[in-house]
């Protein structure tokens, strides 16, 4: 009975030494989960700043684009057929002329001359004719003397022609109304036949030549109508329509080209520049569309990020929001706009600037002082 008192005692205290360990494990490891969820805390990933857009529908009418030239309806350059002295300049450079005005004089004293000889001759021939018919009428004459009059008569009349055209060659006209353009020629100068004088261009209306693919050739018709804009007029389009359409599709590009005529009425438009071609085509459609900003292409497919209610909370006591990463389905660009077509739904805030340093879970700070260009018509300086 006396020796069973030590050994209950004993285990007694190995008990009691057990549990004091068991509890000193249990509270060693609820402090070093408190520490480390506090340290995880101390260390979660500061909130990102980005700006968002809620995606929203708008009414696209469907367009097709393309970069074409301008080119005038008339165009030459004026030149002489016949050598000679220039004795006046009969326009100001940049001039609007009308068809067959006098645009140069050359000197053509020597040429005049020789054409009132000619013209006396011409005039003793026809006398002499005249003079032989009486005669071949009370047989005096035979019929031969009298062809040979009128051959000469008729050879006498044809120098005269010849050199009243080469008189008028000396006087350069304007062969159809447009505006020249800058002249470096003077009075006094020698022209050689084929010498540029000043060129002549009709603007009003202006061609836009241009081209579009063979696949888009079943919605272009002939009087559609075409809208022009180029970077010299910055907000300004010009009105045209559909001239023409090539019979033929380029085999190498596939291209087919088209000529537009566009009204020019205040001759801005010029001969040589560029333009930017709008053609609608169809019917009006609504899409869903976000900036371009907002969506980031890879390789495995076109992915946007979606704000989202979060629980972290900033220094003000504020539950962030946080950011999640989606696939969607990309369609048509007008502009700055893109149309999503699958992957986002009509009111969802998505991010559109700021997404390289942003994955899932991210907390967001949402600052819209400065956002992307969102244009459906861009500028080319916004561009």
């Amino acid at each position: 009975m006396n020796e069973r008192k030590p050994m209950t005692k004993r285990m007694l205290i190995m008990l009691i030494c057990v549990g004091l360990l068991l509890a000193a494990l249990v509270g060693f490891n609820l402090f070093r989960a408190h520490m480390f969820a506090k340290f995880m805390a101390g260390n979660a990933a500061p909130p990102a700043t980005v700006s968002a857009v809620v995606a929203g529908y708008q009414s696209w009418q469907p367009q097709l684009a393309a970069v074409g030239s301008l080119r005038a309806v008339r165009g030459v350059d004026v030149t002489t057929e016949v050598a000679g002295l220039v004795r006046e300049i009969a326009f100001r450079s940049g001039q609007e002329v009308k068809t067959n005005q006098v645009l140069v004089r050359l000197n053509d004293d020597t040429d005049v001359a020789l054409l009132h000889s000619l013209q006396a001759a011409a005039e003793l021939a026809q006398t002499v004719y005249r003079r032989d018919q009486a005669q071949y009428d009370i047989k005096a004459i035979a019929k031969a003397q009298l062809d040979a009059d009128a051959a000469d008569l008729k050879g006498k009349n044809a120098q005269v022609a010849g050199q009243a055209a080469l008189v008028e060659k000396k006087t350069i006209r304007a062969p159809f109304a447009g505006r020249v353009g800058i002249t470096t020629v003077n009075p006094g100068q020698y022209l050689n036949p084929g010498d540029a004088i000043v060129t002549l261009q009709a603007i009003d209306p202006i061609y836009a030549d241009f081209t579009l693919p063979q696949q888009q050739l079943g919605q272009l018709a002939i009087d559609q109508s075409v809208v022009v804009d180029t970077n010299a007029y910055s907000g300004q389009t010009f009105v045209g329509k559909i001239q023409s359409i090539s019979p033929k599709v380029d085999s190498a590009t596939r291209n087919v080209q088209i000529e537009a005529s566009v009204d020019n009425h205040e001759r801005k438009l010029l001969p040589g520049m560029y333009a930017n071609v709008k053609i609608d085509a169809g019917t009006e459609q609504r899409y869903l569309t976000l900036p371009q900003t907002a969506i980031t292409y890879n390789p495995y497919g076109a992915t946007v990020f979606l704000v989202k209610p979060g629980t972290q909370r900033d220094a003000q006591g504020r539950t962030l929001p946080v950011a999640q990463q989606v696939f969607i389905t990309p369609g048509p660009t007008r502009g700055d706009q893109v149309a999503i077509l699958k992957g986002v739904d009509a009111g969802t805030q998505v991010v559109t600037s700021g997404q390289l340093k942003l994955k899932n879970g991210t907390p967001l700070v949402i600052d819209n002082r400065v956002q992307p260009a969102d244009s459906p018509n861009p500028t080319p300086q916004e561009q």
